[in-house]
């Protein structure tokens, strides 16, 4: 055939089976949204019920980060030696199981290490479900298939926090885990039956029965069958064998540190805003209950946000949507705690944060894949989130100290936006690699 698979997929027009498959990774990054910031939400209740300090509480929120960061690294690429679908099932059992066993924790130290359970779940599924969800989007709408898995995550903890907030003062907080545990694993059924494995993983990869595999799904995509699998050079299957060793090949090098860096920087600054806002807005003035609310907004402002860079990015480059965004955060942050004397504008400022700030996440998320083959999608965009998570378990832990130092709100905001303008030039920095990349080409 003169075009390949993957090429094929690119140039089509999307059809329902292909949404289809988006939806179900947008369901699973609902469930992850609210399984990772589930203690968040049952942190005060634990606190006042085990008698826990400020750095217990802090433990028990880094122990699902940890666990998301070593199941980022390590488990997720599996998925490019044995396929995205059953990793993603893997995934998900073990995060629902963390879930439920979570709710009948009798001590910190077992809370603890079962939200470390919980998190390798869920940095094993992570980066398998943006990635399959990419590889079954055209190119025209990839930005946005992988944009709407944030905004799935936004949108799963802002209705995990109004649910959590509803039932904790009846039921107590076990209730908000046992009950997400319960809706992580009933999602297994429907994975099974209609998740499909990826299209790019079986023509790379070639596992037994993969003809007959990919003419199947070809016919889903309402694509022509085929009537031998593509070929696979030795290369390509070195490769598979030592995807890891892949990334720091000379050609991949730069752009894998740069990938590392941008993400540990921007979750280093997500993980603080999200962590930090309700608490740093009370300190600012604001009653715990206005507090609360602007971590909720900030959520809100994330399925926004996520959504919108996905639509625009199928109309302009997506590394400069991507510097936008940073820079708007930084200055909508550094700018953020002078607005809390009006409640209103503060609000407001907080919903445009939490717009532009898990825009910057979904973005990075859209655009890391973009520098691997299919065989190395995972691996990549896993080490990526790996390295993300360490920034994320780093950052409550730096707040924390700089607070007990008596650092200001507004001082703490204008620290992590920083990291927001340095994320910025560690895109510009990606931008060009990919420019010169293509240069040759071009001038062939």
């Amino acid at each position: 055939m003169d075009k390949s698979i993957g090429q094929l997929m690119d140039e089509k027009p999307m059809v329902s089976s292909q949404w289809g498959v988006i939806a179900l990774c947008i369901l699973i990054n609902m469930l992850d949204g609210f399984d990772v910031l589930v203690m968040a939400f049952t942190a005060a209740s634990v606190s006042a019920d085990w008698g826990l300090n400020g750095i217990r509480v802090g433990y028990l929120l880094s122990a699902g980060l940890v666990g998301m960061a070593i199941g980022s690294l390590f488990i997720a690429p599996w998925a490019d030696r044995f396929g995205r679908r059953p990793l993603i099932m893997l995934c998900v059992s073990i995060a629902g199981l963390g879930m439920l066993a979570s709710s009948q924790a009798n001590s910190l130290e077992t809370l603890a290490i079962l939200r470390l359970i919980t998190g390798l779940g869920i940095g094993g599924v992570l980066a398998s479900s943006y990635v399959i969800a990419g590889e079954y989007a055209n190119k025209k709408w990839r930005g946005l298939a992988i944009s709407l898995q944030s905004t799935a995550y936004a949108l799963g903890a802002t209705i995990g926090g109004i649910i959590a907030a509803q039932i904790i003062p009846t039921q107590g907080w076990r209730s908000v885990f046992l009950y997400g545990g319960i809706t992580t694993l009933s999602t297994l059924p429907l994975l099974f039956l209609w998740l499909p494995e990826s299209l790019a993983f079986l023509t790379s990869r070639q596992p037994v029965g993969a003809l007959a595999k990919i003419n199947k799904l070809l016919v889903r995509v309402k694509l022509n069958t085929i009537s031998a699998l593509p070929t696979v050079n030795d290369t390509s299957r070195a490769r598979m064998r030592d995807t890891v060793a892949e990334l720091f090949s000379p050609a991949l090098l730069r752009s894998t540190l740069l990938i590392w860096l941008a993400f540990f920087l921007v979750m280093f600054g997500f993980y603080f805003v999200l962590s930090w806002t309700p608490r740093l807005l009370v300190s600012a003035g604001l009653s715990n209950a206005q507090g609360i609310t602007g971590g909720v907004l900030l959520n809100m402002g994330g399925i926004v946000g996520t959504t919108v860079i996905g639509l625009l990015a199928a109309r302009y480059p997506l590394a400069r949507l991507l510097m936008l965004y940073l820079i708007i955060n930084a200055l909508l942050l550094a700018l953020f705690v002078q607005f809390t004397h009006n409640l209103t504008l503060a609000f407001a400022v907080a919903l445009a944060i939490g717009v532009f700030v898990n825009g910057c996440v979904a973005g990075l998320y859209a655009l890391a894949p973009s520098f691997y083959s299919a065989s190395q999608r995972v691996t990549g965009l896993g080490w990526g989130i790996g390295m993300g998570r360490i920034g994320a378990i780093l950052s409550p832990l730096v707040a924390g100290h700089l607070i007990d130092a008596n650092w200001s709100p507004s001082k703490l905001y204008i620290l992590f936006a920083s990291a927001f303008v340095l994320a910025a030039l560690v895109v510009w920095g990606l931008k060009r690699r990919a420019t010169a990349r293509l240069a040759p080409a071009s001038a062939n």
